[in-house]
């Protein structure tokens, strides 16, 4: 069994929860064992939450560094602001704790840098849990577009946009707030998956809100081959959340890039009556078990990252939104020269 631990107890640490319920409903031998807050009433009120749902111990702790000493915790999810996520990391490997952290990964390249190298130095598996890298459709779009269905790809367009401009977490910068790190990085992500990591020219535009973070943006990606990725995310506004990727022999739509589940083949992008084929994703649970199960392996081959989301990519992505905020002259207060964050927890 693989015990899993969540810092933080927000929505997205509660759909972590649920579906750990739900993967050890069906067997596959992982376990929510604790929740850390650094409030403590905060942690046993989603302790309790879960032991509604199930007649089992939820562990609640009051501090960070309290679970990290738990001897039973195999694994850490890290579901705070992205702010603290290069501190929490780094303390969750000195104490010799996996990790799977919630993207994006750091707020910052150098906080990334520092993080990755103390875990490579101390042996511990690190990863970042952009569940789309993990699902299945994934492999689906890779092996689709390898066997020619619209022959060459030449150009990508992906958004994605919520209305969640007045969260705490977006607008505040020492949170490492904006749209950037929260909806933009799963755009550069796509792009990444479909055309790959050879980009030879980014270019972006980007609007900011009164806070001084920013509130959407316009990227482009030029490769050397001529290929082209338009990416927009924004924090303003809903969007469609699909993905265009046309190629000389027709195109494909994925429907949504923050979680596909079906694309649809054309034979001709300006004809919406030529679908040849339509592609659906297989039955989930939540989607964040797929990330769940590649750390859960990777712990039993006593590997130190995932496959799914290797260290060089972590890094290479980070880089790239530390040069777009670089363009516009963004940045967070939790930066300092080292890397780390001010904040201690």
């Amino acid at each position: 069994m693989t015990n899993v631990a969540i810092l933080g107890a927000g929505n997205i640490a509660r759909q972590m929860a649920k579906t750990l319920r739900l993967m050890k409903a069906r067997g596959d031998k992982v376990e929510l064992y604790a929740v850390g807050s650094r409030d403590k009433a905060r942690a046993e009120a989603f302790a309790q939450a879960e032991l509604a749902e199930v007649e089992e111990l939820v562990k609640a702790y009051g501090s960070y560094g309290e679970l990290l000493r738990d001897d039973g915790v195999d694994l850490v999810y890290i579901a705070t602001p992205h702010s603290h996520h290069g501190e929490q990391i780094e303390q969750c490997v000195t104490h010799g704790k996996a990790v799977l952290c919630e993207k994006a990964f750091t707020a910052t390249a150098a906080q990334a840098e520092r993080a990755l190298a103390l875990a490579k130095e101390k042996g511990v598996l690190v990863t970042e849990a952009i569940w789309t890298r993990y699902v299945p459709m994934r492999r689906m779009l890779d092996e689709l577009l390898a066997s020619g269905a619209i022959g060459t790809p030449r150009v990508l367009t992906a958004n994605l946009g919520y209305t969640i401009y007045d969260k705490e977490r977006i607008r505040r910068p020492e949170l490492a707030g904006g749209a950037l790190l929260d909806v933009g990085v799963y755009v550069l992500n796509f792009a990444a998956m479909v055309f790959g990591t050879q980009v030879e020219r980014m270019e972006s535009s980007v609007r900011l809100m009164d806070t001084g973070v920013d509130m959407q943006e316009s990227i482009t990606l030029h490769y050397p081959d001529g290929r082209m990725a338009e990416l927009m995310a924004t924090a303003a506004c809903n969007t469609s959340r699909r993905c265009w990727i046309y190629g000389d022999q027709g195109c494909a739509e994925v429907d949504n890039v923050n979680n596909p589940r079906r694309i649809t083949l054309y034979a001709n992008a300006n004809d919406p009556a030529s679908v040849t084929r339509v592609i659906d994703a297989p039955p989930q649970l939540t989607g964040y078990e797929y990330e769940v199960l590649a750390c859960r392996d990777a712990l039993k081959k006593k590997a130190l990252s995932c496959e799914a989301m290797p260290h060089e990519e972590i890094m290479r992505l980070m880089h790239a939104m530390d040069e777009i905020r670089e363009k516009i002259g963004l940045a967070y207060p939790c930066e300092t020269e080292d890397g780390k964050t001010e904040e201690k927890n």
